[in-house]
């Protein structure tokens, strides 16, 4: 058995996505075998992150700086607004680079069953910096989940009336993907948002 403050460690990683118990432990004897270089490399970023992280008071992303250095940024289109469920969402659409606005995080979704409500969510702080002007476009990114998609829906209602294209990401087949391994609510989906081929 190891000691106490190796078995809290190896609980606390355990408690990160994707690693379990097993993973943790391998993690830990990893950095107790580098304790000069990866452990306290670790330990110290791990520090100065917990000093600087801040969520940034315009969209909701967590950075170091306020305003976020996406909101920040004076090449970003501000014209364009994606809006998504979590700070995850913006940072895998950003990644990607494919799109060169800014966010806006919602804090999660619409949910009966978890009881969370729109009041729960930073829609109306949404619906301020639509009514501020200067955003032409707003893009719901919203999950392929139903709570995700009723958010979608209940956000897109509320935006009724105002002064904005709203556009939401194309939902279907996903690239390479091949029909008879699709579940029937994804090919339903592909049906349904069919194109034109010419």
């Amino acid at each position: 058995m190891a000691s106490q403050e190796i078995e809290t460690l190896t609980a606390a990683l355990s408690r990160l996505p994707g690693l379990g118990p097993r993973s943790a432990r391998r993690a830990v004897l990893w950095l107790i075998k580098r304790r000069e270089s990866a452990l306290v490399q670790l330990v110290d970023a791990l520090a100065a992150v917990r000093e600087a992280l801040v969520e940034c008071r315009t969209c909701g992303n967590i950075d170091t700086t306020n305003p976020c250095g996406i909101c920040a940024d004076p090449r970003r289109d501000a014209g364009s607004l994606c809006v998504v469920e979590e700070v995850a969402d913006l940072w895998a659409l950003d990644r990607a680079r494919l799109f060169n606005g800014r966010y806006h995080v919602l804090g999660g979704r619409l949910s009966a069953l978890d009881g969370v409500r729109p009041e729960d969510l930073t829609i109306d702080q949404l619906l301020r910096r639509v009514e501020e002007g200067g955003i032409d476009e707003v893009v719901l990114a919203m999950n392929a989940t139903l709570e995700g998609q009723t958010t979608a829906h209940y956000i897109a209602e509320r935006l009724e009336g105002l002064a904005v294209r709203i556009t939401q990401l194309a939902h279907g087949l996903p690239v390479g993907g091949e029909l008879d391994y699709l579940d029937e609510g994804t090919l339903a989906q592909a049906i349904r948002a069919r194109r034109p081929v010419a």
